[in-house]
């Protein structure tokens, strides 16, 4: 990019990030000691648009706040580790096939009932009904029966061993709820440090802390995830007191924070790419996408974006996953704007490429990666378009109807398993929103779920990650760094391997 033009939007990003609306996350103003102490407010970019029932819960967003209120009979914890929760043990057969929980006496549903085997069985069978084609955790298909034996016993069988099931378990997902209810899209019941109790629309979604909760008590009696959809407002909110926490700042944003808040440093684990709809046309040709990963330099992206901050990508798996990340992918595309322009023409598209980029409005890390894109593809001669949408209307239109030409968005994984990251690239899966097909690709990920040996699995998990590189599935750029403010009121903020927060954690300041 020329450097007038690198200036010229630096400038307007940070213009951008300076100015503050007085609508979106509203309310701000000072609170004392003794209420700090007592309530935190945690501003969250959009309301939870999907549902509340954790077991159809499909946005990461949403994930991120139910991680509070649910538990599977394992959850992970901040260093990667899978733990005990609803149950308090399992034992797997010499074959893989058979897991026997051993439920945790006496834990307690947020309505004052107590876990039964009953209840377990009644969550793992929602989660695993094909009655409407694709499970809602599609490697519970897997799954043959689950019987109870005993009060306390659940067995499930597997038809295949898979040696990532326990990660399956896990998952908020996975959560177990009680058994015939009937209203939890709305009335979230579940077995957390934090109990629901409210939500505005557009709002708030208040929680309280559970008293009765079978682990250590969370710190903080009552917290308000308050939605802050303007990010113009943000910096204006947190200054004012009307928000103690926000995770996902930009750099710009956190920059502009009083000495009264705390900045932490960590990254997303999350994807951002620019993600292709391969049923559009010019994406079909893999010279185009190829010319693209070419034509984008993504050291001047982390630099304007995040001030050099976060981790260039090259694949869909992120560091964090050390096991299965391939750092060497980074350098497949190597920043060429000559190459760029070779093979648009060799496609047929010299000077006469154009699309529509689609990025959620909420998210201004996204939306000024987009305009940072938009100035370094019209370098190489490729004009792009860019369309700011709300929140919900990505996900209608983009994610599950696929109406779009490009975006600009992170996708993270919903438990700690490379599946959780490739399955969306096998040209059947329900949530393959670039309509990816590519049949080297399905091959290489259906051996590796047959595949029992650890080590082999992990290479054709990496090898479907070369894939991806190497066709160009999508342009990948970074995983973003993840700043979090947190006011000086407030400490025990702990980063995950996943995308969440967990708000039992944090606890008042010795001093505050």
């Amino acid at each position: 990019m020329k450097e007038a033009t690198r200036k010229k939007l630096i400038g307007l990003l940070v213009f951008t990030a300076l100015t503050t609306a007085l609508s979106g996350c509203n309310g701000a103003g000072d609170k004392t000691g003794e209420e700090n102490s007592s309530q935190i407010t945690v501003g969250i970019a959009q309301d939870l648009e999907d549902s509340l029932d954790p077991h159809k819960a499909e946005a990461a967003a949403t994930r991120e706040v139910l991680f509070n209120v649910f538990e599977g009979l394992y959850k992970p914890n901040c260093d990667g580790e899978l733990i005990p929760a609803v149950a308090e043990d399992y034992a797997c057969s010499e074959d893989g096939l058979t897991y026997t929980f051993t439920l945790r006496e006496n834990v307690k549903f947020h309505n004052g009932n107590t876990v039964t085997a009953e209840d377990v069985i009644s969550s793992i069978k929602a989660c695993a009904d094909t009655s409407e084609g694709t499970p809602l955790i599609p490697a519970f298909s897997n799954i043959t029966s689950i019987e109870k034996a005993g009060d306390r016993t659940v067995v499930i069988m597997l038809a295949e061993r898979d040696p990532d099931f326990l990660s399956y378990i896990a998952s908020v997902k996975a959560a177990i709820t009680p058994a015939g209810q009937t209203d939890a899209d709305t009335n979230p019941i579940g077995t957390g440090p934090y109990r629901y109790v409210s939500r505005s629309v557009q709002e708030n979604i208040v929680m309280e802390k559970f008293d009765a909760y079978w682990g250590k008590a969370a710190y903080i009696e009552n917290v308000t995830f308050k939605v802050c959809a303007d990010a113009d407002s943000l910096v204006m909110n947190l200054n004012g007191g009307a928000v103690d926490m926000m995770a996902h700042l930009p750099v710009s944003q956190a920059q502009q924070l009083s000495e009264e808040f705390t900045i932490l440093e960590g990254t997303m684990n999350l994807v951002q790419g620019l993600y292709l709809n391969h049923d559009f046309e010019p994406f079909t040709d893999e010279r185009v996408r190829q010319a693209l990963c070419y034509a984008v330099n993504k050291d001047e992206i982390l630099d304007i974006v995040s001030d050099g901050k976060g981790e260039q990508l090259g694949s869909s798996m992120f560091p964090n996953f050390r096991k299965y990340y391939l750092p060497e992918l980074n350098d497949t595309y190597s920043y060429d704007p000559e190459k760029a322009k070779e093979l648009l023409a060799e496609a047929g598209y010299e000077g006469r490429l154009s699309f529509t980029i689609t990025v959620p409005s909420n998210y201004p890390q996204h939306v000024d990666t987009a305009q940072i894109l938009a100035e370094q593809l019209k370098e190489v001669g490729v004009t792009v378009k860019i369309e700011q949408v709300e929140w919900n209307t990505w996900l209608s239109s983009v994610y599950s109807e696929r109406q779009y030409e490009a975006t600009v968005v992170g996708v993270d994984a919903s438990n700690l398993t490379a599946s959780a990251m490739l399955s969306r690239f096998c040209s059947d899966a329900d949530n393959n929103f670039i309509n990816y097909n590519n049949a080297e690709y399905d091959a290489a990920y259906e051996a590796a779920q047959l595949e029992i040996n650890d080590e082999a699995q992990t290479q054709l998990y990496q090898e479907c990650e070369i894939i991806l590189a190497e066709s160009a599935a999508n342009v990948y750029i970074q995983d973003l760094a993840e700043m979090v403010a947190l006011s000086d009121e407030f400490t025990g903020y702990e980063f995950y391997p996943l995308y969440v927060q967990d708000i039992s954690k944090i606890r008042p300041a010795e001093n505050s």
